[in-house]
């Protein structure tokens, strides 16, 4: 199995785009529970999006990666250009969000969130057009971080509100 091409990793590919489903059928359960709050404060709606658009992510470049005959370059370019939306959107987002005299770590820990399942994605897209750094192996990553990211912020988004 290789980290450049798509053959042997279509199990891989099943698995994270059913995740991926599930856990976004999943945020839109934990939005729906605590509209009223998150709409009330202004941070709230940015953070559910950054979430959904992670989870979705995951879900179409796992579904790219099961496109028959695609080439190594091909793929490159569709992960990077969805990673690179994923990344460059949530930052616009993050930065309307800033609450002045708000501790420092809020803001940091949702930047870092983000970051933590959006850069392995951009690494991946970059290591699959120049055939070298791991390939592959950084939407693995990035899968797993984009999964972990989400539920932390569900988890905000449904349980840490209500305190």
């Amino acid at each position: 199995m290789s980290p450049y091409a798509t053959a042997g990793w279509e199990t891989f590919f099943v698995a994270e785009v059913g995740a991926a489903a599930a856990l976004t059928g999943l945020l839109f359960v934990a939005v729906s529970i605590n509209l009223t709050k998150i709409l009330a404060l202004p941070q709230l709606p940015g953070r559910a999006g950054e979430s959904l658009m992670m989870l979705v992510a995951v879900l179409v470049v796992a579904s790219l990666g099961l496109i028959p005959g695609q080439s190594r370059v091909a793929l490159g370019a569709e992960i990077l250009a969805v990673a690179t939306l994923t990344w460059i959107y949530p930052m616009l987002l993050q930065k309307r969000a800033v609450v002045p005299n708000a501790p420092l770590r809020w803001t940091l820990t949702r930047v870092v969130t983000h970051q933590t399942g959006t850069v392995p994605l951009l690494i991946c897209g970059v290591s699959l057009l120049i055939g070298g750094g791991g390939g592959l192996y950084w939407l693995a990553a990035g899968a797993l971080l984009s999964f972990m990211a989400a539920i932390l912020n569900s988890w905000v988004l449904l349980v840490e509100i209500l305190r």
